[in-house]
């Protein structure tokens, strides 16, 4: 059974007409837009068949939710090509290298991940079922493509889920400023998956009690934490600066 969800941003439209066109439905698009990238859009819509209804300002607002449509909107077809993470892990020619993220709840924050889990070669973004916002219009918006390019997958029951990484062999870490390990002196080798908190109140105890380790991001500053997506950031960066050979003096 298909999943048909609203998505709205150029960006994120172009990118799945290009890489899924099959699942674009019909694209939406202002009447009032006609400029090269409104023309762009209609010509790529056109060579890959896929309708195109002409519409006023308004109704995009009012489908979309919000005026931040930048007067295009797009029904899709939402359904993955990967059903769960063996789907994804049987086909690895490298070590696995995931995001795993416990409970984020604003769509702005789980685009930002997706879009720093692609930039950075993440395998799958794995997340809880309930307590997490899925992905919304709001998230294909700020993903700006990410979406169709890391599998995101949503699972029943995250704690039995990292128990199954770990049976794979993949060290399970979470990120955590109250932990003693310093980010700077872990070594990152083999398959591993990030596990980073939602805002707020950060990972659940049961998600922190099943990490493998918890290592703390180095603050010099005033500010106690950072946001989930920066955070993510520099944890995937150090991960990939250390499969690529950079040696730094004093890493454990």
């Amino acid at each position: 059974m298909s999943n048909i969800r609203l998505i709205f941003g150029f960006h994120a439209i172009i990118s799945r007409l290009r890489q899924n066109p099959a699942s674009v439905k019909e694209i939406f698009l202002d009447s009032a837009r006609r400029d090269e990238r409104a023309r762009d859009l209609a010509k790529l819509a056109e060579e890959q068949g896929v309708r195109l209804i002409s519409c006023d300002n308004a109704r995009l607002t009012s489908m979309a939710g919000s005026a931040r449509h930048q007067g295009v909107a797009a029904n899709i077809d939402a359904s993955r090509s990967y059903v769960d993470l063996d789907d994804v892990l049987d086909t690895l020619t490298e070590p696995a290298l995931l995001l795993v993220l416990d409970g984020i709840h604003d769509p702005h924050n789980l685009g930002a991940c997706l879009r720093v889990a692609d930039a950075f070669g993440v395998h799958a973004v794995v997340a809880p079922k309930d307590r997490a916002v899925g992905l919304t219009a709001a998230v294909h918006k700020v993903a700006s493509g990410a979406v169709d390019s890391v599998p995101y997958i949503s699972v029943t029951n995250l704690a039995r889920t990292l128990r199954e990484l770990k049976d794979r062999g993949i060290s399970v870490i979470g990120a955590t400023a109250e932990a003693d390990n310093d980010l700077n002196f872990t070594r990152l080798e083999g398959p591993i998956a990030w596990v980073l908190g939602g805002e707020g109140k950060g990972m659940r105890r049961l998600t922190r009690d099943t990490c493998d380790r918890l290592v703390s991001i180095p603050m010099l500053g005033s500010v106690e934490s950072l946001n989930v997506s920066v955070s993510a950031g520099i944890c995937l960066f150090e991960t990939r600066r250390q499969r690529a050979g950079v040696k730094t003096a004093g890493i454990l």
